[in-house]
């Protein structure tokens, strides 16, 4: 027959008493909350980051919407504009993209005249990727939009701190 254990008792009076206290103000209805405490999230890599991400991406959905480009469509036309001939298995390496997801974001920038695909040199199995000039077009005014925003939201950083910060965020992900 196995042995029974009792139950252990609490370390001390005293935090018995804390944890009844901590119940039971619980339990004596709502609270009001003046200031919110994130004081923890705070410390927290990934909370930050997606805070600092969400301020940014929140204006360049504006600021590129006439451009006709969400942040990966963005991507992709500006790795296919400075690497010409770039496959698709480049592409979902490079931006962490899932290939049924890359299928129909090429066949768009396709049909909209913005990309084209070319056999590739080496490999009679592989397409290469290319702006057409009215993709390269599109991209220098996207590219120097992209450029004045990121600027503007950091602008409380010193070049020297942004270049800093870029490279230290390249070193969790690359």
């Amino acid at each position: 027959m196995p042995r029974q254990t009792k139950p252990k008792p609490l370390a001390s009076k005293a935090a018995a008493q804390r944890a009844d206290q901590s119940l039971s103000t619980h339990d004596t209805g709502p609270r009001v909350v003046d200031e919110v405490d994130t004081r923890y999230l705070q410390t927290l890599m990934g909370y930050n980051a997606r805070r600092a991400a969400l301020s940014i991406i929140e204006v360049f959905l504006e600021r590129l919407a006439p451009y006709g480009l969400k942040p990966v469509d963005f991507s992709v036309m500006s790795t296919i504009c400075h690497n010409p001939g770039v496959t698709s298995r480049q592409l979902c390496n490079t931006l962490n993209l899932l290939p049924p997801n890359l299928v129909g974001l090429i066949q768009s920038l396709e049909s909209r005249g913005l990309i084209e695909r070319k056999p590739h040199p080496h490999d009679g199995r592989a397409v290469g990727l290319h702006a057409t000039p009215k993709g390269q077009a599109l991209m220098v005014q996207a590219e120097q939009t992209a450029t004045e925003l990121e600027l503007e939201k950091t602008a409380k950083l010193t070049p020297a701190q942004r270049k800093t910060l870029l490279a230290l965020l390249q070193k969790i992900y690359l």
